[in-house]
């Protein structure tokens, strides 16, 4: 195998390689005689098919597999002397094959940079802390015994107050014709709630059972049923009965409602699911805050392929965005130049900090075993209750999918070890500023 270097630019290589002739030759006929002794042909008897009329009915068959066989050993040759680790599948040309002749081809690609990893032991970090109050876990579990409030009947006939529920039926219809879905009977209506068409609730306020009401309203732009989106309309109401809202007492027997023990044990689930958020979007923050300090010491090229890869990714989300109607604020009055620069800096951002990532996760031999990789399937299973079986099928089936659980799995461990070595110190905070920009961009 002759090699001759033909690109060194930036993270670019270029080889042009070649294999002599009589190697590939004798691949075909080491290959053509194996074909030999297992072929089953009519007239002959297994083993003794004449290697001649092997070569006839499958040369061209074996002499494609031949030459793939002879790139693929060649290509991994290639970068394993000079030890280069691609960024990206190599492309691949063959230029020259034939029979009888040397085999050659061009192989072009961009290999990953150098990537010096920063001492970790100075890293400074601050892991912000929200208590938990009694207080707040008092909050918590009122709010969740109002949502299991159930409607009692008033025997009276009297306005509607607010917070009070109203039984009614309604007739919706846009310039005088009916629509569909604008009809309901026996609908209970929360008097100061949301949930109906902006100003619906607002003008049945104080309406009292046997009453009438004809009222106007407009659809929002935005509304669900894009054939009523932006359109009045009018709804006859008949008020038919008062209700109030009777909200559970906090008492053991609504624990054992629950399933619960005691309510002192519903306490504590409310406890512990408060903590879980606290603790999750704590640890956001530190992420957040560990990524930009190793986005600093991240200072070496990134090869081009992965950073316009990421960026087409990022480009798609922006134009499915744009056109659903939900841009990002932050880009309204900027043209279409300024956006693509600015998310271009996204991805190579992204780009330097998964190499980093990945590297540090490489030389200290962090690795994912199979029950992590399982646990991860079983959670995103449960997002997709009646679908288990299809879910479980696409993984099988898709290997890519699969990695795309593990790299989260990965970069999770990776930040842990470096968390483990850098310095860091406990800050205690309010709830609002533990959630300030949780919802913010990470990396």
């Amino acid at each position: 195998m002759q090699v001759t270097e033909t690109l060194t630019n930036g993270l670019k290589r270029g080889f042009t390689v070649t294999v002599s002739g009589a190697d590939l030759q004798e691949r075909r006929d080491k290959r053509l005689t194996e074909l030999t002794k297992t072929m089953r042909i009519p007239g002959f008897r297994p083993g003794k098919v004449p290697l001649n009329l092997v070569r006839k009915r499958f040369g061209e068959a074996v002499d494609a597999e031949v030459i793939q066989e002879s790139v693929n050993e060649a290509t991994d040759r290639v970068l394993s002397e000079r030890n280069l680790r691609p960024a990206v599948s190599p492309k691949v040309e063959v230029t020259q094959r034939g029979s009888g002749s040397d085999l050659e081809f061009k192989v072009e690609m961009e290999v990953l940079p150098d990537i010096v990893i920063p001492d970790l032991t100075v890293l400074t970090l601050a892991r912000l802390k929200a208590p938990v109050t009694e207080q707040e876990v008092q909050e918590a579990l009122e709010g969740f015994a109002k949502q299991r409030a159930t409607a009692e009947h008033l025997d009276e006939v009297r306005p509607v107050a607010e917070g009070e529920v109203i039984t009614v039926d309604f007739a919706g219809s846009i310039g005088g014709e009916a629509f569909e879905g604008g009809t309901a009977t026996d609908v209970d209506i929360e008097i100061g709630a949301a949930g109906f068409i902006p100003g619906f609730v607002e003008q049945i306020a104080g309406i009292a059972p046997r009453e009438h009401r004809t009222i106007s309203v407009t659809f929002p732009e935005n509304y669900q049923a894009t054939h009523l989106a932006g359109k009045a309309a009018e709804f006859a109401v008949t008020a038919k009965a008062l209700k109030r809202k009777r909200v559970p007492d906090l008492n053991e027997a609504f624990a054992e409602e629950l399933g619960f023990e005691s309510l002192a044990d519903v306490k504590k689930f409310f406890r512990e699911r408060l903590e879980g958020v606290r603790a999750g979007a704590s640890r956001m923050k530190l992420k957040r805050a560990l990524l930009d300090q190793l986005a600093e010491q991240a200072k070496f090229p990134v090869p081009e392929s992965l950073v316009e890869a990421e960026f087409s990714e990022i480009w798609r989300q922006v134009e499915a965005e744009r056109q659903a109607g939900r841009s990002d604020a932050d880009d309204a009055g900027k043209d279409e130049a300024t956006l693509r620069s600015e998310y271009r800096a996204i991805a190579d951002r992204r780009v330097r900090l998964g190499l980093l990532v990945a590297e540090i996760g490489r030389l200290n031999k962090i690795e994912i075993s199979e029950s992590e990789v399982r646990r991860a399937m079983m959670a995103e299973l449960q997002r997709y209750p009646g679908q288990e079986k299809q879910i479980m099928d696409f993984y099988q089936k898709n290997p890519r999918a699969l990695d795309r659980l593990r790299g989260p799995i990965f970069e999770d461990k990776v930040i842990d070890y470096v968390v483990e070595r850098a310095q860091v110190t406990e800050t205690e905070v309010t709830f609002a500023e533990l959630m300030e920009d949780v919802d913010g961009q990470g990396a």
